[in-house]
């Protein structure tokens, strides 16, 4: 499981690792998704356990994992400018860092919509604030495109990376709001469906990096 300070990178250590890079809004969320394969048909316009530990051992995870994430939003990393390339090498460790911030995102959904809602979905998916891998991640897919072994694979792949970001998006956001509306759809719905985009993401993910011949 990537660990939290993979889940928010600052930009201005990027250059550096560049060069060493070579070629619960409750645990029923998860339990209605853990189940499903996320549909990945594409739109017409697009081809488209841990044995029991120790209490002691339990406790020192949470109080690290809590120091740790209140560190990583702490973080501030250099904005993109514009007109400024991020350069080829760079934006392959971005989409590295990037990918890890994702899954710990849907390895620690539950929590993270528990502790703060769709604008804390929101923050891991790098559409609210600065400081996820994530954050600018459609200027980096578009930077490494012309990289790809299989660039019309690759852009397909980018256009349904980004919708499903967008849905992503539109979903925690609208979460936020359906408690205090007439409509009889209730959070929970919203949170599902917000999920279920981002698995889809992931998938996206792997396309591209298997084109750029990355993890």
């Amino acid at each position: 499981q990537p660990s939290e300070t993979n889940a928010f990178l600052p930009l201005n250590s990027v250059n550096a690792r560049a060069e060493a890079l070579t070629p619960r809004f409750g645990a029923s969320l998860s339990s209605l998704a853990d189940n499903e394969e996320p549909d990945l048909s594409r739109n017409p316009n697009r081809r488209q356990s841990l044995q029991k530990l120790s209490f002691q051992v339990i406790a020192t995870l949470l109080a690290t994992k809590a120091g740790v994430a209140s560190a990583v939003m702490e973080n501030n990393q250099k904005v993109f400018k514009a007109g400024e390339s991020l350069g080829v090498e760079a934006s392959k460790v971005r989409f590295v860092e990037a990918q890890k911030a994702l899954d710990y995102l849907l390895d620690n959904y539950d929590d993270i919509v528990a502790k703060g809602g769709g604008d804390n979905v929101r923050r891991y998916l790098g559409t609210v604030g600065t400081n996820s891998a994530l954050y600018g991640i459609s200027k980096v897919l578009k930077e490494l495109q012309e990289e790809a072994s299989d660039i019309v694979a690759y852009t397909e792949a980018m256009n349904d990376f980004d919708y499903s970001l967008g849905a992503t998006d539109t979903a925690v956001y609208s979460a936020n709001f359906v408690e205090f509306s007439s409509a009889k759809t209730k959070p929970e719905a919203f949170f599902k469906d917000g999920l279920r985009e981002a698995k889809k993401m992931q998938v996206y993910f792997k396309e591209m990096a298997a084109e750029l011949n990355l993890p």
